[in-house]
């Protein structure tokens, strides 16, 4: 019994370490991409609850941290239904990797571009380094709150989160990914109050 417990806090301090060190590569690999550590105002904060103001996606939380925690929802899914036999943890640094890969691919100039020309961001110039920590630590909350539920309790939050974000922002990440990737003039509009 002893054994186990020491194996199964060796697993979790090798899972710390691992997503630390991924999180650490990934604010490494923005600022060398030139991503500012607080945004272009240099004021480091907590929340950004307007998503039209200069402080969306620069404070370490904004209304698009609850889309990450969908992410984390989401991979948690998938994985456990690709990978059902890896242990819990190592899918857990998998998501970690996959969410940095995103949020690194999410802040290059033609993502950003492409944000810019195709959604309600027109005003976007990236994430802070802040922001992507947030972004990241998000996720995670998602993943680990999917692996201690159901899958049913899993669909609720993420179906309740999409409908908040719906009222609120007018936008979510459904609406994020098909106006990513496939714009619709109609819905933009829409979402910028027309």
């Amino acid at each position: 019994m002893a054994y186990d417990i020491k194996s199964l806090l060796d697993n979790r301090k090798y899972a710390g370490y691992a997503v630390t060190i991924i999180i650490a590569v990934t604010v490494i690999t923005l600022l060398l991409m030139g991503r500012a550590p607080f945004g272009p105002t240099g004021e480091p904060g907590f929340w950004s609850g307007d998503v039209q103001s200069q402080f969306n996606s620069q404070r370490l939380f904004d209304a698009y941290a609850f889309t990450h925690i969908s992410h984390g929802l989401g991979f948690y899914l998938l994985l456990w239904f690709f990978f059902p036999q890896m242990p819990f943890l190592n899918r857990l640094i998998l998501a970690v990797g996959i969410e940095s890969a995103w949020e690194i691919t999410e802040n290059t100039d033609f993502v950003i571009q492409r944000y810019r020309e195709t959604t309600i961001s027109l005003n976007y110039y990236g994430d802070s380094v802040l922001n992507v920590v947030g972004d990241i630590l998000a996720m995670i909350a998602g993943f680990i709150f999917a692996g201690k539920v159901s899958t049913k309790w899993s669909m609720a939050l993420f179906i309740i989160l999409e409908l908040a974000l719906l009222i609120l922002i007018r936008d979510n990440l459904t609406l994020n990914i098909i106006t990513l990737l496939f714009p619709l003039p109609e819905l933009i509009r829409w979402q910028q109050g027309g």
